[in-house]
């Protein structure tokens, strides 16, 4: 399946795609990069959509499903002064390939890429269906937001994303929310502060009834989460002013069935309450909503809500994956993801089968001196072109 010849391109591969930097709404490098790469190793088609997100298509001679492999192109940022190796070098060390993006998740992304092709090749495209591999932009900033035009775009029957999981299936994850409270007072002079309704004090209630507020918990993706992640005031520097405004930020870790109207409720029902207690008492919560600036031009935008998604490992998709693994050799445990992903679009939102397989470790994201071992490399790209096999081989 991968000849020595085969994975020394896994692996020369992988370094050129680190080597061309691409944070959030920077990816137009990688995208260059992947495009030729895509064209030159046979691809039928490649799609550039407006947010910058680039598809790759591979289609058999044959009907069949429609297997979209998913991988985020950007990366966080670099603090290139704290690393000992070269965070856009792509240097191999040890049965290490170092570099921004190897683990999170360029290692996975490029691994898709030539286990299409390689199945491509050896089948002469005797099978039945189409593979399409999207290299995604914004992924850091808001899950499953850019991955909305792919699905549009591709309209998968099954998708698999490539994030960390040492080999293993995810079958699920929680999903992720960010959402805003704010308060509002009336300024006065510090001096005077009777004269004003200092909007932090109100905050403070607020925070402290937030705080008493059960979570919810499910068996196997355990309980949300709800945490204060950040606090600010205004005017600020606040010299001699009492401030009227202040707005909380908290972190909500969702599990599977969470609406947005459902998460809300309970802050809203605080709000409520500390109104009827405290006549001067203003406030409100919302989501966050972001805004970015893709390679392309386009704004992406979207309110920070990515549901969670969970399903059953007795599925006939999932023990199909699972089944094509165990034929070359592989053990993956079927569990489910600590953190967000693309899943929160395809499997949360769309409801289009999903499953999670990459290499290295979920730890190794974001790290100085990120790096994915080679061998993980090879195994993964092995267990993509077992996959593709059990869902579009003969």
């Amino acid at each position: 399946m991968l000849t020595k010849e085969r994975k020394e391109k896994v692996v020369a591969a992988l370094q050129k795609a680190i080597q061309a930097k691409s944070y959030s709404g920077e990816e137009k490098g990688v995208v260059e990069y992947l495009e030729k790469l895509f064209k030159d190793i046979g691809y039928d088609t490649v799609h550039i959509d407006h947010y910058g997100n680039i598809i790759g298509c591979i289609k058999g001679k044959k009907n069949g499903l429609k297997v979209l492999m998913d991988g985020h192109m950007d990366t966080v940022p670099v603090q290139e002064e704290k690393w000992k190796e070269n965070a856009f070098g792509g240097e191999v060390k040890d049965g290490k390939i170092y570099g921004r993006g190897t683990s999170d998740m360029k290692g996975a992304l490029i691994s898709m890429v030539l286990a299409g092709a390689y199945f491509a090749e050896d089948t002469k495209k005797d099978f039945s269906g189409e593979i399409y591999v999207a290299g995604i932009v914004h992924e850091e900033c808001f899950e499953g937001v850019a991955a909305r035009e792919v699905s549009k775009y591709v309209k998968p029957d099954i998708v698999i994303i490539g994030e960390a999981s040492e080999l293993n299936l995810k079958i699920g994850q929680r999903g992720r929310a960010e959402i805003v409270v704010e308060t509002f007072g009336k300024p006065a002079h510090s001096a005077n502060p009777e004269k004003g309704i200092n909007a932090v004090y109100k905050m403070m209630k607020l925070i402290e009834k937030i705080k008493t507020l059960p979570m919810t918990y499910q068996d196997k993706l355990g309980y949300g989460i709800l945490e204060l992640t950040d606090i600010k005031s205004l005017p600020y520097p606040g010299a001699s002013v009492v401030p009227d405004y202040c707005r909380a930020t908290y972190d909500r870790r969702l599990l599977v069935g969470e609406t947005m109207e459902g998460v809300l409720k309970p802050i809203q029902d605080c709000i409520n309450e500390l109104k009827k207690e405290d006549l001067e008492f203003e406030a409100k919560v919302s989501y966050a909503i972001g805004k970015e600036k893709c390679w392309t031009g386009e704004e992406i935008k979207g309110e920070r809500f990515f549901p969670g998604w969970l399903y059953d490992e007795k599925e006939e998709y999932i023990q199909k994956a699972y089944s094509g693994l165990k034929a070359i050799g592989q053990n993956p445990i079927i569990t489910y993801y600590n953190f967000c992903t693309n899943g929160s679009h395809y499997a949360g939102e769309a409801k289009i089968h999903t499953i999670g397989y990459g290499p290295s470790k979920e730890n190794l994201a974001h790290v100085i001196d990120e790096y994915v071992e080679v061998e993980q490399i090879e195994k993964v790209t092995e267990g993509y072109y077992a996959i593709l096999d059990a869902y579009l081989g003969k």
